[in-house]
């Protein structure tokens, strides 16, 4: 069943694709790292794909509405975290990719295409939540259409209700 608002959001632990220090060690970043803050978690399919880049952008734009919501905001892919570094930095995101290469949390959000184009297997559905600061999803949209993008103005709405 896909999770709804209301639901309890997944447990995560994962990968960020911030190098932050001189030995390149990787940055676990959690869901409890969030808590008492809004989250938006946004799953997109491949880092460097047109979509992905003009989603991820547009956020990174925009990302100064998202903190004045008392809102952070990661995205996630199923690309290794060598790869999200590199896009990071080509784009010059502003937010923390994360790296869900064995895929759990993918499927846990029911975000996970088992077939996708190319004959790829196990790529995240673009899919955008936003969490409360309680860890409870406000809103959830896990889109089947690669081409299409969540709707940032009806998340926006979610969490101009948050913060009142």
């Amino acid at each position: 069943m896909a999770l709804q608002k209301g639901d309890k959001a997944p447990f995560f632990k994962l990968v960020s694709s911030d190098f932050k220090s001189a030995n390149s060690d990787k940055k676990e970043v959690s869901l409890d790292d969030y808590k008492g803050k809004n989250l938006v978690v946004l799953f997109f399919p491949l880092a460097f794909s047109s979509v992905c880049t003009a989603e991820l952008c547009s956020m990174r734009d925009n990302i100064g509405e998202y903190t004045d919501l008392n809102t952070e905001v990661v995205a996630i892919s199923v690309d290794s975290p060598y790869v999200l570094d590199r896009f990071k930095k080509d784009q010059s995101l502003t937010f923390l990719l994360l790296s869900d290469f064995n895929k759990e949390v993918s499927t846990a959000y029911g975000a996970l295409y088992e077939n996708f184009a190319w004959g790829m297997k196990g790529v995240s559905k673009r899919s955008a939540f936003v969490i409360d600061g309680d860890g409870v999803i406000q809103y959830a949209e896990v889109l089947e259409n690669a081409g299409d993008v969540p709707d940032f103005d009806a998340i926006k709405k979610v969490l101009n209700e948050l913060t009142r």
